[in-house]
């Protein structure tokens, strides 16, 4: 469940151009109105207002966002104007054509999203960068975690929840023996069950692993796998058991210690804000016992602070 709120009676697209142009207009920013405005405004809404804005006054409205906006607000209202399927492109373009540890960016976009959102960005990367998104994997990602990455991205799942089990079993067993049974690691194997089976096929099979061996699924691929192709596969499996866990617990990480993971934090608030963030703040704090709106609060000040608040609890 998102955890947007738009206005119950919204205003239309050329009044929220209009109101953003006065936002703008004067000496600084009236940077409250346009967090006042974005913030509160779904992708469809997003999006009519920045071809009104340019109609009206003849400029890219992305473009005087970023004249007028800095720092971390600037970028994450930047990635906010974009849909769902065109932000995932964008951010996954940056990770590959960036600097190489940006690649485990990629990998978290790319392996935390479903089969029908993957086939969703993959034609907006295609329609905005022109360019195909599995060639772009293959000049970054090599060995194993390409080969993962590439088949996780081509191939279509299925999304129902049904299951079958005579072929849990099966994957069941075939994992044991591609890791934990065997002196090395038949990587295929697990290329194969992970990019091919349903969250709630794997979520079943990572349950009868335990059953049946003792040790978790998990445990697994950490004792025999390492690198970007551990937690290529580590996303896989976390987001087919709990994805609102999953970006919980990356919340949390991106905030803890000296230091706050800017970008990180962004990338998740905002991605996720119009999709399950209600789902992901009921396991923060779960989890962590405290709302992950207060978690915000103490790590980012100003605008910044006030235009992720606004993401993740949302009043109108």
């Amino acid at each position: 469940m998102a955890s947007l709120r738009v206005p119950p009676v919204p205003l239309s697209a050329r009044e929220d151009a209009t109101t953003l142009y006065k936002a703008f207009k004067g000496f600084g920013c009236d940077t409250g109105k346009v967090i006042n405005v974005l913030a509160h405004r779904d992708a469809t809404q997003r999006a009519f207002i920045q071809q009104e804005y340019k109609s009206m006054y003849g400029e890219d409205l992305t473009n005087r966002l970023r004249s007028e906006l800095s720092g971390n607000l600037e970028d994450a209202v930047l990635l906010w104007m974009h849909g769902p399927a065109e932000r995932d492109a964008v951010i996954v373009r940056a990770a590959l054509s960036g600097d190489i540890s940006q690649t485990h960016v990629a990998i978290e976009v790319i392996c935390s999203r479903t089969s029908s959102q993957i086939q969703l960005f993959k034609q907006a990367y295609r329609t905005k960068f022109g360019s195909v998104l599995e060639n772009d994997i293959q000049s970054r990602a090599n060995g194993d975690t390409g080969k993962l990455l590439l088949a996780f991205v081509s191939k279509h799942r299925y999304e129902g929840p049904e299951v079958d089990q005579r072929m849990v079993d099966k994957d069941v067993r075939d994992l044991y023996k591609a890791g934990e049974k065997r002196l090395g690691t038949d990587e295929d194997t697990f290329i194969r069950i992970f990019s091919e089976r349903s969250r709630p096929h794997l979520a079943t099979v990572a349950s009868f692993y335990k059953s049946m061996y003792g040790s978790t699924l998990e445990k697994a691929v950490k004792s025999e796998t390492s690198g970007n192709f551990e937690f290529a596969l580590l996303t896989i499996l976390r987001c087919a058991q709990n994805p609102a866990h999953y970006f919980a617990k990356e919340l949390y990480k991106a905030m803890e210690g000296l230091g706050t993971k800017d970008s990180k934090l962004i990338r998740i608030v905002v991605t996720r804000a119009e999709i399950d963030m209600q789902y992901i703040m009921a396991e923060f704090q779960n989890k962590y016992k405290k709302t992950l709106s207060a978690a915000i609060h103490s790590e980012t000040s100003g605008h910044y602070r006030a235009f992720l608040h606004a993401l993740v609890e949302p009043s109108l």
